[in-house]
């Protein structure tokens, strides 16, 4: 008989025996995939940007019972290490390994064509999902993900590194690094992006994703008694732009009028007595390193602590709210029986930020850009009534003297590789564990890092890591259990050494040494910049050892180089630009568009490239007038659309939070064509034209451009989707879907703006094109 190796023998391999009836044959069932009896479920809280000092385990005076009770009768880590940024501490979260070897270098809004910038986790690299499920257990994800590259963001991509496709069976969330959380900007329910007109008027985001994630737990007991399973929860709290809820803002309100130089004292004062930091621990005076200091609160006007106090206690109604949710969300398990049977680990990605700025801000967008262009008239800042202070019509963040506050008692912040970047809390807790001497509640010392938390609950749940995966061999991890200090208090930490790097911030930590740099954009890497600590004696890093031990800063710095190579951290950025660029093939996305009634909202990212640092023109197509909203883009951190209202044609831009409405006169009824041209000027600035069947009828003043993260909300037609350009028409419309027959909309861009970086890389070519 001849072998077809196309046609595979139905009966091949089958252990029963098959005959010509049921009768003459007996069945067989392929054994399901289990683990262990007791394999325990494990949840992950993952916060976004949450600093040292912030919950009450570790010092903190905002209530946070449920978490208090978590650390009492578990573990705190306090002195483990994390990555200083979004998506390589999440990377290395979920595979075990080094971020840049998984191609996170930076956080995935970048593309400069390099290895370690690939920002997809490649198939022998298996995340923790993928292992669990393997075994048998349910695997959900909510919250943020930002393991994406965001020009991958939308509906049109393969969907090869979103969450379904790395080992969970459920999310629900935001792909994306940030959103707002009241008007989250594109949620996404497993594989598809949601078409969401409007939010109740009582939506919050944190709330929303802990509500997914208890309906997750409650479907999967209510269909299998027994599967385990595995919750990634990851917040996107407390990352700016920070919005609460009235009634949290409300509990804190007068907490932090004493300023951040008290509060760091009295949170330092706490963790020393909690036995957090070795005794004799100084608290470094407050951050004096240029661009990155903080004045004493004593010195700062009425006015300004009036205003600052404010923005801290919506940071304090942040955290507050999480340990809420925590609490739904234990109880949850509770009433399940599974509490005692659940590994609970909370902690954050990176550490508190600096990047509110000096004064803070109450237009996030604005504060975010960083442009080499920014024009003198730029402002950071927008004025809002203090009431409006944290809710969804302010994108507010704090000033970075909270943030030094939050990273108490270490200096700098998120983005460093100095401590504030990279030393965060950590709490673990298993009742069923601990009863079995798995784990001694209390606090731990020894260095742990954030590749060691994937194969630490591999081995908590009784597995183990294969060498190969559907006949592919894995790349070996680089974290390493720290089980037996998990049970063992005074066995010695599980991972003796460990470089960073981030945005060209290096440190190198060996046996209770680091060598560590603070790296200003375009300085030389050499072995000038190094500090070196002992953080056994000295944690908060105040007593730079340098030039007392070169012999340890060239033995250590060597060891930096070659472990940089090992794991694909070069090239380092300089001066360049190129972290700025784009794959080429991005440049098809620079093609007029047309957009039909009826398309759903086009995502952020593809939005941005037919606006962003360029000219453009917008031409909509009406076959019949009527009232409601044309064309959006954006929201209430920065936007614009046309709309019709009482038969007149309007404009509405807004300028990261100031409002500018155009009158462009009166709409007749029947077909017209209208048009939006948009002239990008130098000073990063636009100059609109409204247009009606080719007359001119509005030329307003000219505004800012809206660049960097700006529009945040994509592309709508006939409506103004979720969070509004103009909150006035909000307030007046909702929605404001268009009642008239629109036919379509097109985007054509123009040509790159004076101060895009094509311009600015153009005439730097011309001009060295003149000296050869």
């Amino acid at each position: 008989m001849t072998t077809d190796p196309t046609r595979r023998d139905p009966y091949a391999g089958f252990p029963g025996r098959i005959g010509r009836t049921f009768a003459d044959s007996e069945p067989s069932w392929p054994p399901r995939t289990a683990p262990g009896e007791k394999a325990p479920n494990i949840v992950v809280v993952l916060v976004d940007d949450m600093g040292y000092s912030d919950i009450g385990p570790f010092g903190s005076e905002i209530a946070t019972p449920t978490l208090d009770t978590l650390a009492d009768e578990g573990v705190r880590l306090s002195n483990y290490h994390t990555m200083p940024l979004c998506s390589p501490a999440r990377a290395a979260l979920l595979t075990g390994l080094n971020p840049h070897r998984v191609g996170y270098s930076m956080v995935a809004n970048s593309d400069p064509g390099f290895p370690g910038y690939g920002m997809e986790i490649a198939d022998d690299i298996p995340t923790l999902a993928e292992l669990l499920h393997d075994t048998g257990y349910a695997t959900y994800a909510v919250g943020k993900w930002h393991l994406v590259r965001d020009s991958a963001s939308n509906a049109a991509d393969d969907r090869d590194n979103w969450p379904l496709n790395k080992g969970f069976d459920q999310y629900y969330g935001v792909l994306e690094g940030l959103t707002s959380l009241f008007h989250p900007h594109q949620l996404v329910r497993d594989n598809s992006p949601l078409d969401i007109d409007e939010f109740p008027d009582d939506y919050y985001y944190t709330d929303d994703i802990t509500d997914q994630a208890i309906s997750m737990v409650k479907s999967l007991r209510a269909h299998d008694p027994d599967k385990p399973f595995f919750l990634y929860l990851a917040h996107n709290a407390v990352h700016g732009p920070l919005q609460a809820k009235a009634e949290d803002i409300a509990r804190h309100q007068g907490c932090y009028d004493e300023g951040w130089d008290v509060l760091r004292t009295r949170r330092f004062a706490a963790q020393l007595a909690a036995g957090l930091l070795p005794p004799g621990t100084e608290l470094p005076d407050r951050n004096s390193e240029a661009g990155l200091d903080v004045p004493a609160w004593d010195s700062l006007g009425q006015a300004q602590q009036k205003l600052y106090s404010r923005y801290m206690e919506v940071y304090a109604a942040l955290v507050d709210n999480i340990d809420q949710n925590l609490a739904r969300l234990t109880s949850t398990l509770e009433a399940l029986g599974e509490l005692d049977n659940t590994i609970i680990v909370f902690t954050s990605d990176n550490g508190g930020t600096g990047e509110g700025g000096l004064e803070g801000t109450r237009s996030y967008f604005s504060r975010f850009v960083h442009h080499p262009a920014l024009p003198g008239d730029w402002t950071p800042d927008v004025d809002r009534d203090p009431d409006l202070i944290g809710g969804p019509r302010s994108l507010v963040h704090y000033p970075r003297g909270w943030g030094m506050a939050s990273n108490t008692p270490f200096r700098l912040y998120k983005g460093h590789t100095y401590a504030g970047g990279v030393r965060v809390p950590f709490v673990l807790s298993w009742p069923r564990g601990a009863r079995e001497g798995l784990l001694a509640p209390g606090v731990r010392t020894q260095y742990q890092y954030v590749t060691d938390i994937a194969p630490t609950l591999l081995s908590l749940a009784g597995l183990g890591r294969p060498a190969e995966r559907r006949g592919t061999t894995l790349q070996e991890p680089d974290g390493i259990s720290f089980t037996p200090v998990l049970a063992d208090p005074s066995h010695a930490s599980t991972h003796p050494e460990q470089y960073c790097e981030m945005t060209g911030n290096r440190s190198y930590y060996r046996d209770g040494h680091k060598l560590v740099t603070l790296h200003r954009p375009g300085a030389p890497y050499d072995d000038s910049e190094w500090a070196l600590y002992d953080i056994r004696t000295d944690p908060t890093e105040i007593h730079d050892l340098a030039a007392e031990r070169p012999d340890l800063v060239k033995e250590l710095s060597e060891a930096w180089e070659a472990a940089a190579w090992r794991n694909g951290v070069f090239p380092l950025p300089d001066g360049s630009g190129a972290l700025a660029r784009r794959n080429p093939a991005e440049q098809r996305l620079t093609r007029p568009l047309t957009l039909l009634p009826g398309t759903p909202e086009l995502e952020r990212y593809r939005s941005s490239r037919l606006v962003s640092l360029r000219s453009f023109e917008i031409t909509v197509v009406i076959d019949a007038t009527g009232e409601g909203v044309l064309v959006s883009h954006g929201d209430q951190g920065g936007g614009y659309n046309l709309y019709v209202e009482d038969g007149r044609l309007h404009l509405a831009y807004n300028e990261y939070g100031v409002l500018h409405e155009t009158d462009a006169g009166p709409l007749a009824p029947g077909e017209h064509v209208i048009a939006l041209t948009a002239t990008a000027e130098k000073g990063l600035r636009w100059s609109f034209t409204v247009s009606v069947d080719g007359e001119v009828r509005a030329t307003p003043p000219s505004v800012h451009q809206l660049i960097g993260m700006a529009p945040f909300q994509g592309i709508s037609v006939g409506i103004d989707r979720k969070s509004p350009v103009s909150w006035p028409l909000f307030e007046r419309h909702r929605s404001f879907r268009y009642e008239g027959t629109l036919r379509s909309v097109t985007y054509t861009p123009g040509e790159p703006g004076p101060d895009s970086p094509e311009a600015v890389a153009a005439a730097l070519k011309q001009a060295a094109a003149s000296f050869e």
